[in-house]
């Protein structure tokens, strides 16, 4: 079996393992699922002992196809997951989840004033309730002994890697999206550190994202079938390896993944400190950061559509077909009616954890494939609006890059083209993060000198219809006026489900 790289993103929905070859050939790839919990309103979290699980039958998945040790194994995970351990690493409640937005008062506090925006300036991550900062802080306000007793607050990543080593350290990557960790000095934040109300011992060790352990517990190793020595990269967030892994590294290319949420990300020598729109600034390596902006709803709103208005309450791929083929029969533009896609609160471009969706501009006519369609669109209009202020921020995009669940549907990109007005390219059709992480390893190990030189998949290109580029930006300017028309009953209702 020729050597290879194993690449694995540990995800909000599922870990990923892309198995890639010298030449940058993906050769194999598995897929674990896992469930988010929502034991109150505005909670989300996970088991990390069933992450744990999805890790190592990842693992075992591969080397029992491919019958061999990977040469390496580089991580990628999502960002933002707070888990409080023991000193001996063991989970002492259910892990936070990105989009667990309970600390939503605590992140509106901090961000209307001028430490919130000290610590943004310092940190490059907006300031929000998906922050660990603010997630630490709301235990430590509303479950102070779970504060005690906590040895160190950890991600996901964090838990698996102690659970390989037995040491607690975090990627610059990975640190970068706490809210705790300063990218100019590439160290904790103590301004940061004071609003959680901890210090520095009660954080993971900081290490560059190139950094390599290859002591791997015996007993792990027998688990996994792999040779003990194997270097493991600790690699980047998900976000920055998607860049990667979907080769939107040069200027005038943003990557754009939908996946159960949305980003647009561009590749940036320095970071990008915009208040106003807090976009994200997130450190991949000595010369790269990767800044933009996040949405919340993504796939996880198309879901909702199946469950709810389609009363599919485990959907299949046979599902998501019959929908885009219900979709592609209502005429762009959903005839004036219009989604706002705030079903589990916003990050970019509003940054409010306590907006809600909506639908707008209901007539007689429209059935319920007008309404499906409708929340299609509005998925891509706050994606769009993001992409917007990259690019004023930046420099002009002439091409975005593809990735996540969504590039299984070619209505989709193509809506996506139409709304942007942008040339969209696929380039990696496997689980981008995974990719990258196994790019990011190939390079690191000096077993590849550029990135530009591993694509082995034939781009294709999706053009937008400039008739229906014109439809779209007609609905978005309405679009862009909903919100802030809407944020003060929004707020009301939110404060009001909390009582």
């Amino acid at each position: 079996m020729q050597p290879y790289i194993l690449g694995i993103d540990i995800g909000t929905g599922s870990t990923k393992a892309v198995a890639v070859n010298f030449t940058g050939q993906v050769i194999y790839a598995v897929q674990q699922h896992y469930p988010t919990l929502h034991p109150q309103p505005h909670y989300s979290e996970q088991n990390p002992e069933t992450i744990w699980q999805a890790f190592l039958y990842c693992v075992q998945n591969v080397v029992h196809q491919t019958q061999t040790s990977p040469t390496a194994i580089c991580l990628s995970s999502a960002m933002h997951s707070l888990i409080p351990v023991s000193a001996g690493g063991d989970a002492l409640a259910d892990m936070m989840v990105w989009n667990d937005t309970r600390s939503a008062d605590i992140a509106e506090r901090l961000m209307a004033s001028a430490t919130g925006k000290s610590i943004y300036e310092n940190t490059g991550t907006p300031i929000h309730s998906m922050l660990p900062l603010c997630k630490i802080t709301w235990i430590k306000e509303n479950n102070p002994n779970l504060f005690q007793q906590t040895h160190k607050f950890i991600s996901i990543k964090e838990y698996i890697w102690y659970k390989l080593f037995h040491e607690f350290e975090i990627d610059y990557s990975l640190a970068s999206a706490t809210g705790l960790f300063d990218i100019k000095q590439f160290t904790w934040n103590i301004e940061a550190l004071s609003v959680a109300g901890i210090n520095a011992e009660r954080l993971s060790q900081p290490v560059a994202t190139d950094y390599k352990r290859s002591n791997l517990k015996e007993e792990i190793a027998s688990i996994l079938t792999i040779n003990r020595n194997m270097p493991f990269v600790i690699g980047a967030s998900d976000g920055c390896l998607a860049n990667l892994g979907s080769f939107a590294i040069e200027k005038g290319i943003a990557a754009l993944t939908i996946g159960s949420s949305g980003a647009v990300r561009i590749a940036h020598a320095q970071p990008i400190f915009h208040y106003d729109t807090m976009l994200f600034s997130y450190y991949l390596d000595a010369n790269t950061f990767i800044c933009g902006g996040p949405t919340n709803n993504g796939g996880n709103a198309v879901e909702w559509l199946l469950k709810n208005f389609l009363q599919i309450p485990s959907p299949n791929p046979n599902d998501y077909t019959a929908l885009f083929d219900r979709i592609s029969q209502v005429p762009n533009g959903s005839d004036g009616l219009l989604f706002l896609p705030y079903l589990n609160g916003e990050r970019a471009p509003i940054w409010d954890a306590k907006s809600c969706g909506v639908f707008f501009g209901i007539k007689p006519h429209h059935t319920q494939d007008f309404f499906l369609r409708a929340v299609l669109e509005g998925i891509c209009y706050a994606l769009s609006d993001v992409l917007d202020i990259v690019e004023q921020l930046s420099e002009a995009i002439e091409q975005i890059n593809v990735s996540g669940g969504f590039i299984h549907s070619g209505l989709w990109m193509q809506l996506l083209a139409d709304i942007t007005g942008k040339k969209l390219c696929l380039v990696q059709t496997q689980d981008a993060s995974a990719a990258g992480a196994a790019y990011f390893a190939l390079k690191q190990l000096d077993i590849v000198h550029t990135y530009s030189s591993l694509t082995e998949e034939t781009p294709v290109y999706i053009m937008p219809d400039k008739n229906n580029h014109a439809i779209h930006q007609k609905n978005r300017r309405l679009f862009k006026s909903l919100y802030p028309a809407l944020k003060k009953a929004m707020h009301q209702a939110h404060d009001d489900a909390m009582l």
